[in-house]
């Protein structure tokens, strides 16, 4: 599965746990949009076990 990051917006994410500052290595992404469209389990699935850098940043933008 190939996904274009800068086409997922609307991101939501749990498991944000403020004693791990400024890690936050238990948040994962929850929801998103993909291309303008809700992104599926899968898609959310594939993003948080591959590009867990790209949502560790998003995490930390969405806080701050």
């Amino acid at each position: 599965m190939k996904l274009n990051l800068s086409k997922i917006d609307n991101m939501e994410f749990e498991g944000i746990d403020f004693a791990d500052y400024p890690d936050f290595v238990d948040a994962f992404l929850s929801a998103a949009d993909y291309n303008g469209k809700e992104m599926t389990d899968e898609q959310i699935d594939y993003v948080n076990d591959t590009y867990y850098e790209f949502v560790n940043e998003q995490v930390f933008k969405s806080l701050y």
